[in-house]
């Protein structure tokens, strides 16, 4: 995230696309409220209506997977009508012409015929957006769950560069991060291409300087991302895993294959704080310590690094995490430093990450959250990022053509399914499903579908049905939707019970490995009222099972 979250309320643009910020990101969504009733113009490029619709200037009901065509249409409008920042793209970036080039034959009115958007609509927001001075991008997995998800990112920030909204105050390229901490794990190195503050695996003199720290020589080859690790399992390649905080049975895309791969593992360790559906297949289960239980840190979207503090003792023999890890290495017969506690880790990290230079638990203590990059101890960290410069010297664009997605609707599969989260559940929903007052408020799976679209199909609102893919079926409610398009559904995967990603592709984008989760091709089938789908092994909370 180039910028800062406190920024957004004084931005007077926003261009949201691929977020249900309310939902998913609520607290963000409170800052674009705050913009929006100070008068910023607000676009939000989604395929359903969402909250952030009713209070927008303009709502793009893209079609899902096209999002290529719609940003490329976008910045046609801007080279062409010569709204493009000239200055700041000699002086700041490389490569302009290529794109320049490649969206020429991506025009407004034929968008309109691929995405469904107005090309009208189209050619007013990219004129608005390339017309404000604090004009900001935010998206988080509606863009990046493609398997043109790499591409998708490379066209919005051709938008950035191509209007110089960047190293300046509300503005910038704003992803927000889907999982707490899951930025503070990236920086950490949690990603098979980077060692902590995003410094290159590929490069020798990377690899020799944590080899020399860690007294271990590092392996040159490239490790899997989390799509390819489940690629390799499934091919018998992978015989172990270790799984900390995530349930893949629930979350991975065509789940009934990574089941299938699961149960042909030799080993697997499962470490969470609450038993989940993945843990059905481990042999060894390490019950892990909640974030009111240890000392640390987490790093929120925005990369402001903040102290987390033990609040209680964690219950019967849970650890925190760097307990249990330190513990493993020992064991194993690593020779590893005697840590005493987290703040001695992140000492390390500090100590090899220039990025995180000038961070540590007793500095975060005095002066409170800091922002990275900080250099060093008397540095006030970094509110946003490209300030007088782009950092890596240029800002390099990178043409993009339009892709289909890996599966699109059919005479078999007439319907567009797309999966996200909701405000009551949160991912797997190990966590919130366990809270009386949400699962109340959800207690179930259900699918959204069109009034029209239902009516064709001879489903009520309310109905049992089953939803259909090459995969799977999976047996819901349906529920009668004006949020969504004609001819798409769209469901949550937090539960058990109802398992989305039993219809989901694992098609992946080439560069990240992420699934499709937003695009795949479904129908709707209705179901006898009296019957009841049981699927077995689910776990189910103390709740639903009645205790």
């Amino acid at each position: 995230m180039t910028n800062s979250i406190p920024e957004i309320r004084d931005a007077d643009l926003l261009f949201v696309i691929g977020s249900n910020t309310t939902e998913a990101h609520p607290i963000i969504a409170m800052e674009m409220k705050r913009a929006v009733g100070r008068g910023a113009r607000l676009a939000v490029a989604d395929p359903r209506k969402i909250w952030l619709t009713e209070i927008a200037d303009w709502h793009l009901q893209i079609k899902p997977g096209s999002d290529v065509w719609l940003l490329n249409a976008m910045a046609n409008v801007i080279v062409t009508e010569g709204l493009e920042n000239r200055a700041w793209i000699a002086e700041n970036t490389e490569d302009f012409e290529k794109v320049r080039e490649s969206v020429l034959k991506y025009t407004p009115n034929e968008a309109e015929a691929f995405t469904g958007v107005p090309a009208r609509t189209i050619r007013e927001v990219a004129r608005a957006y390339a017309t404000t001075k604090n004009a900001g991008i935010f998206y988080t997995l509606g863009i990046t769950e493609h398997t043109t998800g790499t591409d998708n990112v490379y066209a919005l920030s051709n938008l950035v560069l191509m209007t110089g909204h960047l190293g300046i105050r509300s503005a910038g390229m704003n992803p927000l991060r889907g999982q707490n901490n899951v930025q503070g794990a990236n920086d950490a190195g949690a990603t098979p291409v980077f060692y902590p503050g995003y410094q290159r695996a590929a490069e020798p003199d990377v690899r020799a300087k944590f080899a020399e720290a860690w007294g271990v020589p590092q392996n040159e080859k490239r490790g899997l991302n989390l799509n390819e690790m489940m690629k390799a399992m499934q091919r018998g390649e992978i015989r172990g895993m270790y799984l900390m905080g995530e349930d893949i049975v629930i979350s991975e895309p065509n789940v009934c294959k990574v089941e299938a791969a699961m149960n042909e593992l030799d080993f697997v360790v499962v470490q969470d704080i609450f038993f989940n559906e993945s843990c059905r297949f481990a042999d060894v289960i390490l019950p892990a310590a909640c974030f009111a239980e240890k000392d640390g840190v987490f790093t929120n979207s925005d990369r402001r690094v903040q102290r987390v503090r033990k609040a209680v003792e964690p219950p019967g023999e849970a650890r925190a995490d760097w307990e249990i890890l330190v513990e493993i290495m020992r064991r194993a017969g690593v020779k590893q430093p005697d840590y005493t506690g987290p703040g001695e880790i992140y000492a390390e990290m500090a100590a090899l990450a220039p990025k995180f230079a000038g961070i540590s638990h007793d500095r975060i203590d005095r002066e409170g959250g800091l922002q990275w990059p900080v250099a060093s101890a008397d540095a006030p960290g970094t509110e946003y990022l490209h300030k007088g410069g782009v950092l890596r010297g240029k800002g390099l664009f990178m043409p993009v053509e339009y892709r289909a997605p890996f599966e699109e609707a059919d005479i078999e599969f007439p319907l567009i399914l797309s999966t996200g989260r909701t405000l009551y559940h949160y991912n797997a929903a190990t966590q919130t499903r366990r809270s009386e007052g949400l699962s109340k408020k959800q207690p179930e799976a259900f699918v959204e579908v069109h009034p029209k679209t239902a009516r064709e199909l001879g489903i009520g609102d309310g109905q049992l049905v089953d939803v259909v893919t090459r995969r799977g079926r999976v047996r819901c409610r349906a529920m009668h939707s004006k949020q969504v398009k004609r001819n798409t559904i769209w469901m949550p995967f937090h539960f058990p019970t109802a398992r989305t990603n039993e219809l989901t592709t694992d098609a992946g984008d080439a560069v990240t490995g992420t699934g499709e989760y937003k695009v795949c091709a479904a129908k709707l089938e209705a179901v006898d009222e009296h019957s009841r789908h049981v699927f077995p092994g689910s776990y189910l909370t103390p709740m639903e099972a009645g205790e």
